[in-house]
This record gives C-alpha cells, structure tokens and sequence, in this order.
C-alpha cells in the first residue's frame, strides 16, 4: 500500500478533467463559460454598486442582498480561475496546496450561499408576520452581528473536513472528475479508511444543505398563514410581490443541489458527462440568475439599474 500512496502531499498534482468527450470543442465551449463569468461577476457588481448608491436602499432587505451578491461573486471567483485555464489552455494540473485553496473556498461560499437565503427568509418573515416590530428586530447591530455569523458559521463547518483529509495518503491516480476541486471528488482517491470522514460531511450537509431548506419552508408556511388572514386582495398581492424574488432565488439554489445529490446518489452508472454538467450548473448559474431575478422582480434594484444605463447613456454621448 505503501507504494501506491504519497508521503509528501505538497508534491502531488491532481489532474482536473474539462467535459468528457467533448475535449476538441474545449475552445468553443469557453466562449458560453465566459459569458456566464462576465454576466455574473457584471451583474453582482451592478447590484452592489446600486445598493451603495442609494442611501433608500440602505435597509435589512437590501443588506442581505449585497451579502448574496458577494457570496455569488466569491462563488464565481472560486471556479473560473481553472475552468477557464481548461478551456483556454488546456491546462489540467493543480498542486496540492491550490486544490484545497480551491476546495475551501468553493465549500465555504457554497454553504454561504444556503445560509444567506435562510437570513433573507427570515427577513421576509418579520417584514410581513411582525410588520410593526420590523425595524426593532432587524436593526444594525443584529444585521451585523448576521452579517458575521454567516462566514463563520461556514468556515467553521468546512475547516474540520479540510484538516481531516489534508491528513490522508492519496494514491496514484490524481485525476479528479470536474474542472475544479470538490471534498468528495478528491475523498475518493484516498487510500485510507475514510469512514469518519465521510460521516462528518453528511453531518454538515445535514445540518446546512437540510437544515436550511427546511427553515426557509417553516418561514414560507408562516407567511403564507399571515398573508392568507390579510383582507384586501391588493395587499395579499404586495405581500407575495415582495417574497417572490427571494422564492426564485431558493428554487435556483436549491433544484440543481438536490438533482446533482440525487446523481450521485442513484445515478452512479450514467454517463460521466451528466455529473460534470450537473456540477457546473448548481455552481455556475446562481451567480448568473440571482442578479438577473432581483433586477427584474424588484422595482428599486430595476430603477437603480436604468439609472445607471441612463448615466452611461448620458456619459457617452
């Protein structure tokens, strides 16, 4: 075993793999990959720059949409480097130390990404159950004291499986099955006992990518119950008007997550290209719709949009 297995971790390089099959049309499949990095790293940007612009803006509501924007642009940020080198260069190999950079950082925003939602849910909870208390709930001090607990709630999670299997021998086959690098991808060429490491990750999953979910719908029932009572049919309409930006943002999270879980899951023996696709989905495509739905379904995000479309419109002529 002993002979199969790496004693010096920092040496070892894994190879990432682009999209089975498709490796002569690498060079034309970074041209969609970019877009959906420029659209996403734009449009994140744009809702940032809008949010800090307009002091109207400055409320709850919008302060957890600038910390979903950052994760989504964390997100981005965490992928794009090796994808697009892939894609463009055709250059597969990672060390060890970038490999669980990456790892990291892609687990981390990934569970930031969950667990602002649930923040966002819980302010559309007080915002329409407890009107009235509203501003004395969510104040600034408990927007901060939120707005820290998210990162390291997630830090906190992630760090231990990153520890326990920075430990492991890894074996000789280094090629890892998606453009970046992934806990359970890379847990796979361990030649090692991996069963706690594998029970503590369920734990987390559990605990985030469960648990979330679950409170989000707990927060919705409680909504619903409280918009239901409301008598004018106008202000029922308001009331889910201002939920559904926020119900698109979890459906856009949370689908991909569960099919690609459910790949992996009972989808063992299907093509190598439908896990890589599913992958890139659940970790491309909500940095690059959560912009679009917010700048759409929210009438202050849309204005401060055209507003800067006017100024740049202004500007060049």
């Amino acid at each position: 075993m002993s002979s199969l297995c790496s004693s010096n971790t920092t040496e070892i390089m894994f190879i990432l793999t682009g999209i089975p099959g498709l490796e002569a049309a690498h060079i034309w499949l970074s041209i969609p990959f970019s877009s959906i990095y420029l659209v996403s790293l734009v449009g994140n940007c744009t809702i940032l720059l809008i949010i800090k612009t307009d002091p109207s803006l400055h409320e709850p509501m919008y302060y957890f949409l600038s910390m979903l924007a950052l994760t989504d642009m964390g997100l981005s940020l965490s992928t794009m480097p090796t994808v697009l080198r892939i894609f463009w260069l055709n250059s597969r190999e990672i060390s060890f130390d970038a490999c669980f950079a990456q790892l990291y950082f892609v687990h981390t925003f990934s569970f930031m990404e969950s667990t602002v939602l649930l923040a966002m849910a819980f302010d559309r909870y007080v915002a329409i159950c407890k009107p009235l208390r509203y501003a004395s709930i969510l104040n600034s001090a408990r927007i901060a004291k939120i707005g820290v607990a998210i990162p390291c709630r997630c830090i906190v999670a992630v760090m231990p499986s990153l520890f326990l299997l920075r430990r492991l021998p890894f074996c000789r086959s280094r090629v890892l099955s998606h453009s970046y690098c992934l806990h359970q991808d890379m847990l796979r060429l361990v030649c090692a006992d991996t069963t706690f490491n594998s029970r503590y990750s369920l734990v987390v999953v559990i605990v985030i990518i469960v648990l979330d979910p679950l409170l989000i719908v707990v927060s919705y029932i409680m909504i619903i119950k409280t918009v239901v009572g409301i008598a004018s049919p106008e202000e029922r309409l308001k009331a889910f008007n201002n939920c559904l930006s926020h119900i698109f943002a979890v459906l856009v999270l949370y689908i991909p997550m569960v099919s690609l879980s459910l790949v992996h899951r009972f989808g063992k023996h299907t093509s190598p290209l439908v896990h890589v696709l599913m992958a890139n989905i659940y970790l491309l495509v909500p940095p690059v719709l959560n912009p679009i739905i917010y700048s759409i379904k929210t009438k202050q995000i849309r204005r401060g949009v055209l507003r800067l479309l006017g100024q740049r419109m202004t500007y060049s002529d």
